[in-house]
């Protein structure tokens, strides 16, 4: 009965890591409330049958979790995108510069801020570009760079290098997974441009459905600074939004109906 318990567990540990992305130790021993000794053992097992990649603190599925195209999401989770954009758009106010993200739901926002006056935004996504070309009294630049064909962003020395010759009072950062830990994405082009957009700007605010909350699909981070802002929806599970908080992070949840609650 043991050995066949362990085996149970350790399919389960390929399966976590194959949905959810990274597992790590700690993790994974609070969930089959086992000891990290024993995790360790099955994860070094794992490896030498082939059925997982140990990383440093945990492990990940051999084969990468795929990533869907902006076309695929852009109808995934409509009204929470809904709800966070316009919590977002309270944010801004008439005359100032943002920076907007790739994304649908930073492209959610940027249909928000088609009536604010005198707004210059800045932004590497076509969606938000397609949202603001047409809107008047807004001023719209776009970094330009390597297009991205599946995230309609653009990434890229171009792209960073134009971010050298601006700043924002707000920047909007997209992601596909957020975690105490930071912002996970699917390559590195990605999270260092991120990186690089936070830096630019006195303001930051992630954007993510409650969905994304604790997600690591891929193997790509860019920091989580304190002293940024989660915009999510009602959605999200209360013990990942303390956990946010905990570490520095200012949360507001945004309800379709419920209205916003904000607290550090």
């Amino acid at each position: 009965m043991p050995a066949r318990g362990s085996q149970r567990r350790r399919d389960e540990i390929v399966r976590l890591a194959t949905t959810s992305g990274l597992a790590s130790v700690e993790e994974l021993s609070q969930t089959f409330g086992v000891t990290a000794s024993t995790i360790r053992r099955d994860l070094a097992l794992l490896t030498t049958e082939g059925r997982l990649a140990r990383t440093y603190g945990g492990a990940m599925a051999l084969t990468a979790h795929p990533e869907t195209s902006l076309r695929q999401r852009i109808g995934e989770a409509f009204a929470a995108k809904r709800a966070i954009a316009r919590a977002a758009a309270a944010e801004v106010g008439p005359g100032e510069t943002v920076l907007l993200d790739a994304g649908s739901t930073v492209g959610a926002l940027a249909h928000e801020l088609r009536s604010v006056p005198g707004l210059t935004a800045v932004t590497v996504g076509l969606t938000a570009l397609q949202e603001l070309s047409d809107a008047e009294g807004i001023t719209v630049h776009c970094l330009g760079g390597t297009l991205r064909p599946l995230s309609q962003g653009f990434v890229g020395p171009l792209a960073e290098a134009a971010l050298e010759r601006v700043t924002f009072d707000r920047a909007f950062l997209g992601a596909d997974g957020v975690t105490a830990e930071g912002l996970c994405e699917a390559d590195l082009a990605q999270t260092r441009l991120k990186e690089l957009m936070a830096r630019r700007a006195t303001d930051v605010y992630v954007l993510a459905h409650g969905a994304k909350l604790g997600r690591r699909p891929f193997h790509a981070w860019a920091r989580l600074e304190p002293g940024w802002t989660l915009i999510t929806d009602a959605s999200a599970e209360r013990a990942k939004v303390e956990r946010l908080r905990g570490a520095g992070i200012a949360v507001v949840v945004a309800g379709a109906d419920e209205g916003i609650e904000s607290s550090a």
